[in-house]
């Protein structure tokens, strides 16, 4: 995923066709601000927001990334410890395809039900297309100072937002593999993509990966290769991914499905349909300390590759009261401390997951510490200080992959959604 400044001007019609409408979400809580004459709902001068809220607010969170699972414990300390700034929080989860058609009908009327949003890349760009979030970080960065501390991933994953979101939480993803020992034998493991296709075609139907437009790993998978098979241009998917559409095609030729969801993958190597499949570390970490995996399901690294970063972001749709605006900063703020950031290892759903420096281990909650012990792998951390990184494609160019991969290699082997 690169480092470079988000371009989503020429995505505006793909996005528009990818992210379909759905009703807005029940949830109560709302804006002040009125929509202007043009239906636009207007913002909030940054110094009409007071430091502190005039009264304790309700902020209604809508998740359309998983974020929940790494932030609520953050979230929750925080208005425990500060029931002047925030009195409660309720959280809705969605789908981030479904995104812009809950928030644009709320900030086009000017009466928010969602107060902050939690999402990816995806979201966070099809929010910026359709003018629907306040920039964040443009008007309010003094007050979300604990950014200077975000480590250096997750410093270039910031600047995708445009100034409109700020990085809670961060990982590496992958590519990787996970495969089934049963089947795979630690000689046969693939050790770069040549020796993947010669795996997978002396085994057809045993490895596979979702749709990318639909999973985090299969887009990874997808994003990872131009590094690895030497790309003219891994940051231009229609001019400079030759190798990888060549690859993707051959490989193409005894995978029989492709799931419309990570989930199903999983399941896949379950109950042996699949033996191996790409990962990041969060989904190879979680499944198996959830019990959907098998915990000897096992993990490998290309010996040459680059991580295609990830990370979530916290925006804000226009026209939200300035009061919520204050409780918001606070909120993330106290959510870029270490003390609160380390809550993110979690499950190791986002592994590691902190997006600032000294969020550490020994700092995450003795729940989550035992879980990657357990559950992680003990040279994780050495790949990930070792190996490149790279941030992901900008909207434009990943609207125009998984446009491609639709077309040439996808189709008619996957339920189109």
């Amino acid at each position: 995923m690169r480092r470079t400044t988000l371009q989503v001007a020429t995505a505006a019609v793909a996005l528009g066709m990818l992210l379909a409408a759905c009703s807005p979400p029940e949830t109560g809580g709302g804006a002040t601000t009125a929509p202007s004459g043009d239906g636009t709902a207007t913002g909030t001068a940054a110094g009409d927001v007071p430091d502190k809220p005039s009264a304790p607010v309700t902020l209604n969170i809508l998740d359309v990334a998983g974020n929940s699972k790494l932030t609520t414990t953050m979230v929750d300390e925080f208005v425990q410890k500060n029931p002047d700034v925030v009195s409660a929080v309720t959280w809705e989860t969605g789908a981030a395809p479904d995104l812009v058609g809950t928030i644009k009908p709320q900030v086009d009327s000017g009466s928010l039900q969602v107060d902050l949003v939690m999402t990816g890349t995806d979201g966070l760009s099809a929010g910026i297309d359709q003018d629907l979030w306040i920039p964040l970080v443009t008007d309010y960065g003094d007050r979300l100072s604990n950014q200077k501390n975000y480590l250096e991933p997750a410093a270039k994953m910031q600047e995708l937002a445009q100034g409109f979101g700020a990085v809670t939480t961060y990982y590496p993803s992958g590519p990787l593999l996970q495969y089934n020992p049963d089947v795979v034998k630690d000689g046969d493991v693939p050790k770069d993509p040549q020796e993947l296709l010669d795996w997978a075609k002396a085994n057809p139907g045993k490895f596979g990966y979702a749709r990318p437009a639909n999973s985090g790993p299969g887009r990874t998978f997808l994003q990872g290769l131009p590094y690895m098979l030497g790309d003219k241009d891994p940051s231009d998917p229609e001019n400079g991914w030759e190798k990888t559409w060549a690859y993707l095609k051959e490989l193409n030729q005894v995978i029989d499905n492709y799931p419309t969801g990570t989930g199903q993958v999983i399941t896949n190597m379950s109950d042996g349909t699949w033996a191996m499949i790409p990962t990041t570390t969060g989904w190879d970490i979680e499944p198996r300390a959830d019990g959907r995996e098998p915990e000897n399901i096992q993990a490998a690294a290309f010996d040459d590759f680059t991580w295609v970063t990830d990370a979530h972001y916290a925006v804000v749709p226009k026209g939200q009261s300035p009061d919520k605006i204050s409780a918001i900063l606070l909120l993330l703020q106290d959510m870029l401390t270490p003390e609160q950031n380390a809550k993110a290892y979690d499950n190791g759903y986002f592994y590691p997951g902190p997006s600032i420096e000294g969020a550490t281990l020994d700092k995450a909650p003795q729940e989550s510490q035992d879980v990657i012990k357990k559950f992680g792998r003990d040279w994780y951390d050495d790949l990930i200080a070792s190996k490149p990184t790279q941030s992901p494609l900008p909207a434009d160019k990943l609207v125009k992959a998984f446009d491609i991969w639709d077309r040439e290699i996808g189709a008619g082997k996957y339920e189109s959604k």
